[in-house]
C-alpha cells in the first residue's frame, strides 16, 4: 500500500469530518436502547440514500445494509452497531443524552458516525475500486441473544468474502489500534437465578430458612469454580453481579434473586463453568433447605479473528498509522456478537484506540463515558483500507 494511496484516503475522510462529529453527537444525544433503534436505523438509512447507496431496512430487526457494487469483485463487508444501554449519562456537554436513562456508554454512536463517513466516501469515490462493498449497521449488540444472529438470518452477509469491524476503545490512547489473530473476546453465558427460603421474624431463625444466608454461601462457593476447578492457564470469569434479598432489618428473607456473568474462551471450559455452577448450585441450596429456580442463558461464543485477516490488519495498520501504532492486542474478557460473523465470514476485529486519560478516561459502560472524537477518523481510515486492500484480492 503506497503512501500516496493512504494520503488519499485520509484527506477525503478529513473533508468530512466536521460531518462526522455531528452525526455522532447528534446520535449521543438521541439514543436508543437494544431492540429500540427506529429512529437510528431512519437516521442511518435517509443518510444512505442520500449518498446514492441501495439500501435495505429492517433487516434482522432494526438493522440497515448498504452496498455499494461497482463491476466485478470480492464482496467486503464493514459492520457498525447502533445500540445504546440503559445508563443515566452524566457528563457535563452540550451533546449530553436528551432520553433520561439512556445513553451511549460504549461508543456505538461514533461507530454509526464513522461507517457513515466511510460510506459516503466509498460512494463518491467508486470510480477507485471494483467489487462490492456491504455496509452492515446492526441493531442489539448489548443485550443477548443480541443482533448479529438475525442480520444473517436476514441476508446481511450472504456472499460475503471478508469483513471488519472496530470497537472504539478507551482503554488504547487515541491514534493506536489493536487486534490479534485467533481469540480475542471470550464468550458469554449470564445466570439468573432466584432462592426460596421460608420467611419469617428476625429474632426467631430457626423457624425459618434464610434466603439470605444460603444466597451469600453460594456468592462464596461459586468463587472456586474458577479458582479450583478450571486449569490456572484457561482464562475463565465467574462474576455475580446482583444479590438482592429483603425489606427490613428484622425480617428473614424468604427469597433471594442473584444475577451474573460466566465468561471463558474455549469450549471445554465454557461447558466445565456450566456444569460446575448448576451443580453447586444444587448443593448449596440442598444444604441450606433452600430451593431455587435458575435461567442460565446462553450467549455469544467466544470472539475468534481470522489469523490471515489479522495478519492484513497490522500491515494495512502499519501503512496508515505507522509501526509504532500498531500492537498486538491482549484477549480480553468483555464479549461482541460480532463473533457470529466470525464463525461464517474470514475477517478481523479491530480494537481502535480513543481515550486519553482525562475526560476520556473513563470505562466502558460508565456513566461519564466518553471518547476522542478524531479516533473517529483512525477508524474510518483503517476500515477503508481494509475494505480496499481486500477487495484486490483474488477468491
Amino acid at each position: 500500500m503506497t503512501h500516496t494511496f493512504v494520503s488519499h484516503w485520509k484527506e477525503a475522510l478529513a473533508a468530512n469530518y466536521e460531518q462526522t462529529v455531528a452525526w455522532r453527537r447528534h446520535l449521543h444525544q438521541y439514543p436508543e436502547a437494544s431492540y429500540e433503534e427506529r429512529e437510528t436505523a431512519r437516521f442511518v438509512a435517509g443518510h444512505l440514500r442520500s449518498f446514492g447507496i441501495d439500501t435495505q431496512t429492517d433487516v434482522g430487526g432494526h438493522g440497515v445494509v448498504g452496498a455499494i457494487r461497482n463491476g466485478e469483485g470480492p464482496v467486503v463487508a464493514l459492520r457498525a452497531d447502533m445500540d445504546a444501554l440503559n445508563i443515566q449519562d452524566e457528563k457535563q456537554c452540550a451533546y449530553r443524552s436528551k432520553v433520561p436513562g439512556v445513553m451511549h456508554a460504549c461508543g456505538h454512536d461514533g461507530h454509526t458516525a464513522v461507517l457513515l463517513s466511510v460510506a459516503k466516501v466509498l460512494a463518491e469515490h467508486r470510480d477507485g475500486w471494483a467489487g462490492e462493498i456491504r455496509f452492515l449497521f446492526q441493531p442489539a449488540e448489548e443485550v443477548s441473544p443480541g443482533g448479529a444472529r438475525e442480520m444473517i438470518v436476514g441476508g446481511a452477509i450472504e456472499g460475503v468474502d471478508r469483513m471488519y469491524g472496530v470497537h472504539l476503545w478507551t482503554p488504547l490512547q487515541a491514534g493506536v489500534i489493536a487486534t490479534r489473530p485467533g481469540p480475542m473476546m471470550a464468550a458469554v453465558d449470564d445466570f439468573f437465578l432466584t432462592i426460596y427460603g421460608k420467611g419469617g421474624h428476625g429474632g426467631m431463625p430457626h423457624a425459618c430458612v434464610d434466603a439470605v444466608v444460603a444466597g451469600a454461601a453460594l456468592v462464596q462457593q461459586l468463587q472456586t469454580i474458577v479458582s479450583r476447578n478450571v486449569s490456572p492457564l484457561q482464562p475463565a470469569v465467574v462474576s455475580v453481579g446482583s444479590l438482592q434479598a429483603g425489606t427490613a432489618q428484622n425480617v428473614i428473607a424468604d427469597h433471594a434473586v442473584m444475577k451474573g456473568t460466566i465468561r471463558s474462551f474455549d469450549s471445554a471450559t465454557r461447558q466445565l463453568l456450566r456444569e460446575r455452577f448448576e451443580n453447586i448450585t444444587e448443593h448449596t441450596c440442598a444444604m441450606h433447605e433452600a430451593n431455587y429456580e435458575l435461567e442460565y442463558r446462553v450467549g455469544y461464543p467466544a470472539l475468534v479473528n481470522d489469523a490471515a485477516e489479522a495478519a492484513r490488519v497490522m500491515r494495512v495498520g502499519e501503512a496508515c498509522f505507522g509501526a509504532d501504532k500498531v500492537q498486538e492486542a491482549d484477549m480480553i474478557m468483555p464479549a461482541e456478537d460480532f463473533a457470529y460473523y466470525m464463525k461464517q465470514v474470514p475477517g478481523c476485529f479491530v480494537l481502535v484506540g480513543a481515550g486519553n486519560g482525562e475526560e476520556a478516561g473513563f470505562p466502558h459502560h460508565h456513566p461519564k463515558f466518553d471518547l476522542v472524537e478524531s479516533s473517529m477518523l483512525t477508524a474510518g481510515e483503517l476500515l477503508i483500507a481494509l475494505a480496499l486492500d481486500a477487495l484486490q484480492d483474488t477468491i
